[in-house]
């Protein structure tokens, strides 16, 4: 078997890797170290969790143990897609190098600039960042990457994911052409596949896994969830991840519970603190000092269950997950792997659940056609909700065929002397409808002597035949507004008790 002594490292970088108690390389740092020493070009594929860190770490410590960094001219960069990934790197190299006299600086979002420009303006040998602050420091005149010897892209397809490529083709242009290259990822997608063939040279390619594959010990499953009624579907499902945490009992020492949106991570967080568990949310829209924060407090075991979006489903390297809970099917199968791959870490079981309503099955059937392999169904908790679901239809039906029956017998017994009313002024309100396309002016039609000018009633019947018998729409229906009113009929719609007189003016004038 293949020991770290056996790949030609500096002396001082081996020393701590043998302090750290690591012996033997992961299959990815096998293959990727030896020709990143010779200065070549790497493509590394591998799932996550196998060590890629360590994998290009290593050999650019050995490369820069001698030299030293100009002001504002890094001599190494590594890019990440997150502030949290980036974080854990810079974690990598102060382990790894510290018998070296190489100095680094983070370059990360949510941090003074002022701080960040100090490190720069000494000169650093290694320079981690992240695209976006990387580009801003450079276009305020901080920065010059005329310098940069070895580039390192990690987690490529998350920055493709992030919409980070085009940045990533601005920095490759930034950077010398003589550059040594190491390009990391997790799945080759044909836009990250352009890129290498673009700007790598001959790379060394290693490929440790079939692209996409979950490790062999993570035992994985799927409950299928269908809420009883739409509306309750949030709090029914926040429920069945309850009793699924519940389930495992002791076993599940700490999990990350994933969620597509943001509004769902802070949503689950709360519910759990509600019912007396200890969790807390992450994602990219809270402060970087309590993103490190929960992290932290993650990490060292004071937190039992991180609430995270997609931002924390990358790189984060916590050894000691003994579950994976996805709260919703990922939008992009790939994100699947990198999910489950926070378990089951260095060797150590794992286990992956995740819940899928119907709307979410087409996401699965893309996660399963990924993987090659059919992800187990898990036992619903909760039971199956569809009978009650087809039983609240059946019952449906028959309240809608009984409401419009007693609708129209009440119209026939009530409205019908309404009805007979309208029938016999029928003929009065025909003469009196003016027609509409007739320019003249129509002869007047002698008004009754009984009608006054404060009459109300008349004029509405008058009105409202004009308007199209809304008069008989709401006898048959019997829901006038008048009937809502006391069943006064002398009121006038919108008008209140009485109607003014300059209404009945204009009705007069009408006839």
């Amino acid at each position: 078997m293949t020991k770290f002594t056996d790949l030609n490292l500096n002396a001082k970088v081996l020393k701590a890797v043998v302090e750290a108690g690591y012996e033997s390389p992961t299959p990815i740092q096998a293959g990727a170290i030896p020709p990143a020493l010779e200065g070549r070009d790497v493509l590394g594929i591998a799932q996550t969790g196998t060590g890629k860190t360590a994998s290009f770490t290593l050999p650019m410590l050995s490369l820069l143990a001698r030299g030293r960094a100009r002001a504002r001219m890094p001599r190494s960069l590594v890019l990440c897609p997150t502030r949290e990934l980036a974080a854990q790197v810079a974690e990598n190299f102060d382990t790894y190098s510290k018998h070296l006299k190489l100095t680094k600086a983070l370059l990360i979002g949510g941090v003074s600039f002022k701080e960040q420009d100090k490190l720069i303006d000494k000169g650093v040998d290694v320079l981690i960042a992240t695209p976006g602050r990387l580009l801003d420091h450079f276009e305020r005149g901080k920065l010059i990457l005329s310098d940069v010897k070895v580039m390192v892209v990690d987690e490529a397809d998350r920055m493709l994911d992030m919409g980070f490529i085009p940045d990533i083709e601005r920095i490759f242009g930034l950077t010398p052409f003589t550059r040594q290259t190491l390009f990391f990822s997790a799945t080759m997608a044909p836009e990250i596949e352009r890129i290498t063939n673009t700007f790598l040279s001959n790379p060394e390619r290693i490929e440790v896994a079939r692209q996409a594959t979950t490790s062999e010990n993570i035992t994985q499953g799927v409950v299928m969830f269908k809420a009883s009624r739409k509306d309750r579907e949030a709090t029914e499902k926040r429920k069945l991840l309850r009793m699924l945490i519940d389930a495992e009992g002791d076993k599940c020492t700490n999990a990350i519970i994933f969620c597509n949106r943001k509004m769902d991570v802070d949503t689950v967080a709360k519910s759990l603190k509600k019912y007396g568990y200890d969790a807390a949310p992450i994602h990219g829209d809270l402060d970087q000092s309590q993103r490190t924060k929960t992290l932290d407090g993650f990490r060292a075991g004071e937190l039992r269950f991180l609430i995270a979006s997609d931002v924390a489903a990358r790189g984060l390297d916590v050894p000691s997950v003994s579950h994976v809970f996805n709260f919703d099917v990922p939008s992009h199968a790939e994100d699947y792997v990198h999910r489950i791959g926070r378990t089951g870490r260095a060797g150590r079981d794992g286990k992956a659940i995740m819940i899928c309503v119907p709307r979410d099955e087409k996401n699965l059937e893309d996660v399963e056609r990924l993987v090659q392999k059919p992800i187990p169904r898990f036992d619903n908790p909760l039971g199956d909700a569809a009978p009650a679901q087809e039983e609240a239809k059946a019952e449906a039906p028959a309240k809608s065929d009984d409401k419009p029956k007693r609708t129209r017998s009440r119209s026939r017994k009530s409205d019908t002397p309404r009805a007979e009313k309208a029938a016999e002024d029928k003929p009065n309100v025909e003469a009196a409808k003016p027609e509409p396309k007739q320019e003249a002016k129509p002869e007047p039609v002698e008004q009754p002597a009984e009608v006054e000018k404060t009459e109300a009633a008349p004029a509405q019947d008058e009105q409202k035949s004009n308007r199209g018998g809304r008069d008989d729409k709401k006898s048959r229906g019997g829901r006038g507004r008048n009937d809502k009113r006391g069943g006064n009929d002398n009121r006038v719609v919108g008008l209140g008790d009485h109607t003014p007189d300059f209404i009945g003016l204009s009705f007069r004038e009408r006839i």
